[in-house]
């Protein structure tokens, strides 16, 4: 396969990003190429769903062209090719998070790998279930604790299993400014508590949770923690055993992977404990009649045919982001979010949700226009090229309790430039005028 040389190989990540590193960066970027409405387009919507480099287009091609084949089933060359790179690419990816690879399960998303461990709970809180899964077992009197500012995906999942077992559904508040409530935190996290979930970043917020306060509280009283990481793992350098927590989600096509694959990491005794969700073919050990045994994680949880091809594009995703720094992308989306953050603020009428300018956020900022709702904001941008988001951003209860139904939301990645940080404010200016709001 040709390889395209790319400028996170070419680059020493001592070095900051800028402007020019990042022009370099986009020749890898086909997409952001194109017009939109007549204009370049300026893609903010990153947060949703992040663009492909060459590498990750190729590495996928490649599999399709070379080595397309079932993995773990087959003797002949082309299967034994293709479990190798299925495989490598578990190692690549697991060690892209800080988990050894029978800690990472292959996902078609994060949504999936959280009701994956919802189930799998549901399923150890049911009769004969297996003696060693009694740790996850849910009931009456029993507490799950998650925090008012979660995507849907890591809400629903806990209110679903929460209704089934009879355990109860507590959250964390966050104040007005939408920072979480830590004293509520310390109150609600008790001797009931079985399970903690939230969010390392918001996604509607740009907020960096304090994962080791939390980790501790739920520490003290012994309970699982679970780490929605969809924000975290494409911007920031993720290190899931130092964090401490005991499983993680994350999603492929966040971090520049391809769609219809993310990850869950789990420790391995737990996942070797935990009854599995989907059962079936790849599953398991000796199937009779009446029974069947099941296979030691990562195989336990990936019944049927896998997502081959694209495991070997996030591999390569998390390679080309690996090769050009976590810390040097996390540096320069900070810088874009406090530039977003300073312009949206200047300009009358806007509201910024989430820390305001100078505080630590990734580069994201959700806002609300006066007197204009989100969509007609977001159809007024893209009127001038410019891509971003507009909703509830699948958080509709932060929205409530920060006083909206929807806000819109430009979200940065390592290939954007404070250029299209500028059009997309000078765009927001002429918001309100144009509608006459």
């Amino acid at each position: 396969m040709h390889m395209v040389a790319t400028p996170a190989h070419l680059l020493s990540t001592a070095v900051a990003l800028d402007n020019e590193m990042v022009l370099r960066i986009r020749n890898d970027f086909p997409i952001l190429h194109r017009s939109v409405n007549g204009r370049p387009l300026v893609y903010l919507d990153s947060g949703a769903t992040s663009q492909n480099p060459l590498s990750v287009l190729e590495a996928e091609q490649e599999f399709y062209e070379q080595r397309n084949s079932a993995v773990h089933r087959g003797a002949h060359h082309l299967a034994v090719e293709a479990t190798e790179a299925f495989e490598d690419a578990r190692e690549t990816v697991a060690a892209f998070v800080g988990a050894d690879p029978d800690e990472l399960i292959w996902t078609s998303n994060a949504t999936e790998g959280l009701n994956l461990l919802s189930y799998s709970f549901l399923n150890a809180s049911l009769p004969g279930a297996p003696a060693d899964a009694a740790r996850f077992a849910l009931a009456p009197g029993d507490e799950i604790v998650v925090t008012e500012m979660e995507h849907h995906a890591n809400l629903i999942p806990w209110q679903q299993l929460a209704d089934r077992t009879g355990a109860a559904l507590k959250f964390i508040p966050v104040d007005d400014a939408g920072a979480l409530d830590l004293d509520a935190a310390a109150g609600l996290i008790g001797s009931r508590t079985r399970v903690l979930a939230f969010t390392h970043a918001s996604n509607v917020l740009g907020t960096i949770n304090p994962v080791q306060t939390l980790v501790s509280l739920a520490r003290a009283v012994g309970a699982l923690v679970v780490l929605d990481a969809c924000q975290s793992a494409p911007h920031l350098a993720l290190d899931v055993k130092a964090l401490d927590v005991d499983f993680a989600v994350f999603s492929g096509h966040k971090m520049l992977g391809p769609t219809g694959i993310g990850g869950l990491y789990g420790r391995s005794e737990l996942l070797n404990a935990m009854p599995p969700f989907l059962t079936g073919g790849s599953m398991i050990t000796t199937v009779t009649m009446e029974r069947a045994g099941f296979l030691p994680s990562p195989q336990r949880f990936e019944a049927g045919t896998q997502k081959i091809s694209q495991a070997v594009a996030l591999a390569a995703a998390a390679n080309y982001l690996s090769e050009t720094g976590l810390s040097r992308i996390h540096a320069w989306e900070a810088e874009l979010g406090r530039r977003l953050v300073e312009g949206l603020e200047a300009i009358p009428g806007v509201r910024v949700l989430g820390p305001g300018a100078g505080q630590e956020r990734i580069g994201l900022a959700a806002f609300d226009v006066a007197g204009v709702h989100a969509h007609d904001v977001g159809q007024f941008l893209d009127s001038r090229g410019i891509a971003v988001r507009v909703g509830h951003h699948c958080a509709q209860p932060l929205h409530r309790r920060l006083g909206l139904t929807a806000s819109t939301r430009a979200s940065t990645y390592l290939y954007n430039t404070t250029d299209d940080v500028d059009a997309f404010l000078d765009a927001v200016s002429g918001v309100r005028s144009y509608f006459q709001a």
